[in-house]
């Protein structure tokens, strides 16, 4: 019997994930399900361990980052009765709550899910949250409002089949104009509208991707009708999750498969996934995102501005108000320190924004929050109202405005505190570089480590967490990245390593590139041509001397927020995908496709259907390789091995190859016929393959408990 308390408006499909999730922490706690196991499931749902032992984080998806008033204080009342208070917003445009214990989780999610907020598919080998520039729909320079795009997509994608188990992440990124406003140059999936023949369109980019090695995304289509872009990016998520790497986890990215098999083949085979979609052109809802902007209760209080908040107001107003395309509306940018809010602050925030703004808050992508249509008359009585609570700094999404990851405060991969230097950085340029307040053509980004959560090779100036071996002792350090980000044409750059610097002197390091381009720049020039200009090495030999190490003190083996002598502590990550099991466990999975294959012909979800059973087929064919100590790497692997080594041998009777017999899911529209066909396939397949193991065990009693080598299991 369930614990959960399911409010009475929380929808079916969320409410049986919920259901699942209590369920499966219940068999996981009483043995029934491998650690591996329970974790590759849980992180579909949100769920992710945090490096501290015992509790999550918590993912809460929030498509291209609008969240309501309701929905924050939903957000808020949920970290206060589970988490430590804090909301954690994130460059995916997501908020992240930590500290939550496992067995919390299912009622914490069905209380957000009242207020339609979700965690599922936040984390894990999913498509994850779709992201899209802050201020689309009051952008001067955008084609059109890419919001109901990503709103749509999103859903779309949403518990969909075809992305449950993918080898590895999927990122997908809208900007709102040809400035690229969502960094689409650095996602697996990126969108740019586009106006050709007065239709609208889509500019389209594929395989990029930041991680250890930064790749930047190709054109796919410079003129994609819009109609055509969900059906793209299914055909592409069909290619990734058949062809996609799955044994070398570094290896596994979208990036990587389009470098692999080359560009032209895998625009072909995205190609050859036409038939099979389930819909060959998607008309959005252009109204489906309602917006309330409020007009009849926007009218604030007669506020005067002190002579002492002068100053103050008038660097707010240049840096943080946005003139909006629509006529007598504006912006406001709230810059928010590390990305981290209290739930007070949200709360009385959101009653805020309620009554003088559209109930449309944005989460950025630089950890910070936009709000919209907010009339220029209230704007004084806002600054005055934002600054009683802290979120009244000026200088929004300038350089500022550091954008960070959390580091070793909570994460698994963290080796330096990003966090602290972040804030020591900003003090640092509010102390000495007060006059870059409004320069926001320089980005500064950093990570805790090489992943890049932090964006730091997306970055003009960046960082990411190292360390630098002395002796006996490891001094906590960054790697220095210069010349990254979006060029002022909309292009954009990978940033270059340059040297590793004990994190002590990262505020040096700051300094000297900045006097250096303050000094010696041309008027006017940006900072990544300046970068470019100078000879080889220049910065690297500028920087040097700071990573010699005869001249490190006691302080620099001392990491920012700490006061003992640094360790390197680097847990597992969570995004890895199960590492051992047992056969049975892979029948079992075969299995539970094949049901949901059953459920979506009663639904009529024919694509969904046929899908599920195509999935069935694979793992099943995949646990008789296993069983014979066969390596399972892509799907397109398993179906190719399993026709070597079980249909051309004999062993296997099936009315025609097995690659053919599988791949008829590429071959057919997905209507009713087909879709029972394939589902009786699949269920007979399924039938071969318990025999098969069955007889195996007969044979020889030691496969009954035979064990996968871990290696050989990660289709």
């Amino acid at each position: 019997m369930s614990n959960v308390h399911f409010p009475e408006n929380i929808n079916k499909a969320a409410k049986k994930d919920i259901a699942e999730l209590e369920r499966k922490i219940q068999e996981f706690k009483s043995g029934n399900i491998p650690e591996d196991k329970f974790k590759h499931f849980r992180l579909t749902r949100g769920v992710y361990g945090q490096r501290q032992t015992g509790v999550q984080m918590i993912r809460i998806k929030l498509p291209y980052g609008k969240v309501t008033a309701k929905q924050l204080v939903a957000i808020a009342n949920a970290s206060d009765k589970f988490s430590t208070g804090n909301l954690h917003l994130t460059t995916r445009q997501d908020i992240q709550l930590h500290y939550v214990k496992v067995d919390n989780a299912p009622q914490l999610w069905a209380d957000l899910e009242a207020e339609d907020v979700t965690l599922r598919e936040a984390c894990g080998n999913t498509v994850r949250n779709v992201t899209a520039a802050a201020i689309a729909g009051i952008d001067k320079n955008e084609a059109f409002d890419v919001t109901p795009y990503a709103h749509e997509l999103a859903h779309y994608f949403l518990r969909n089949p075809i992305c449950q188990d993918m080898g590895r992440k999927f990122k997908i990124a809208f900007s709102s104009s040809e400035k690229d406003t969502a960094f689409t140059f650095l996602h697996d999936i990126g969108f740019i509208p586009k106006i050709e023949n007065d239709k609208r369109c889509f500019k389209i980019v594929i395989g990029g991707g930041l991680g250890a090695q930064a790749i930047a995304a190709q054109t796919a289509y410079e003129f994609l009708p819009e109609e055509k872009i969900i059906p793209f990016t299914e055909a592409a998520l069909r290619v990734f999750d058949r062809h996609g790497e799955r044994e070398r986890r570094n290896k596994a990215r979208f990036k990587f498969l389009v470098k692999a098999l080359g560009f032209e083949e895998v625009m072909r085979l995205i190609e050859a996934e036409t038939k099979a979609l389930k819909s060959k052109e998607y008309w959005v809802n252009r109204d489906i995102v309602v917006l309330d902007t409020n007009t009849e209760k926007n009218i604030a209080p007669e506020t005067i501005i002190s002579d002492a908040d002068k100053k103050h107001y008038e660097d707010w107003v240049a840096t943080n108000v946005i003139a909006q395309k629509q006529e007598g509306w504006y912006a406001i940018g709230i810059r928010v320190t590390n990305g981290d809010i209290h739930s007070d602050k949200a709360r009385t925030f959101a009653a805020l924004i309620k009554q003088y703004a559209a109930d449309d808050i944005r989460i950025t992508m630089n950890q910070s929050i936009l709000i919209k249509y907010v009339l220029k008359e209230n704007l004084p009585y806002l600054f005055i109202e934002l600054n009683k609570l802290g979120l009244a700094k000026p200088g929004f999404d300038s350089i500022h405005d550091i954008t960070t990851c959390p580091g070793t405060d909570t994460c698994n991969l963290g080796v330096t505190d990003s966090m602290t230097l972040a804030r020591v950085l900003e003090d640092q340029l509010k102390d000495e570089f007060a006059d870059l307040i409004s320069e926001s053509n320089i980005k500064i980004k950093m990570s805790g480590c090489m992943n890049a959560c932090g964006q730091h090779m997306a970055a003009n100036i960046g960082f990411h967490g190292s360390s630098i071996k002395v002796g006996a002792l490891v001094a906590p350090a960054m790697q220095v990245v210069l010349g990254g980000g979006v060029e002022p044409d909309g292009s954009g750059s990978i940033a270059d390593k340059v040297v590793k610097i004990p994190t002590k002197k990262i505020p040096e390091v700051l300094r000297l590139v900045l006097n250096d381009y303050e000094k010696n720049a041309h008027e006017g020039e940006y900072f990544n041509h300046y970068y470019r200009r100078q000879e080889d090495k220049y910065y690297y030999h500028m920087l040097k001397p700071l990573a010699d190490p005869t001249l490190f003190t006691d302080d620099d083996f001392v990491d920012w927020g700490h006061n003992e002598t640094y360790v390197q502590e680097i847990g597992v990550g969570e995004c890895a995908g199960i590492i051992l099991d047992v056969i049975g466990t892979v029948i079992r999975e075969s299995e539970e496709k094949l049901f949901w294959a059953k459920e979506g012909l009663e639904e009529n979800a024919y694509a969904d259907a046929i899908y599920n059973s195509y999935s069935s087929m694979v793992i099943g064919a995949k646990a008789i390789l296993l069983s014979t100590d066969k390596h399972c790497n892509t799907q397109a692997g398993i179906i190719r091995d399993f026709n070597e080594h079980f249909y051309k041998t004999g062993l296997f009777e099936l009315p025609l190859d097995f690659e053919n017999y599988v791949l008829q899911i590429n071959k057919n529209e997905p209507n009713k016929s087909f879709a029972d066909k394939f589902y009786s396939d699949a269920e007979d397949f399924l039938k071969k393959v318990k025999a098969f193991r069955e007889a195996q065990i007969a044979a020889d009693k030691a496969q009954a408990d035979k064990k996968i080598i871990d290696s050989h299991y990660k289709a």
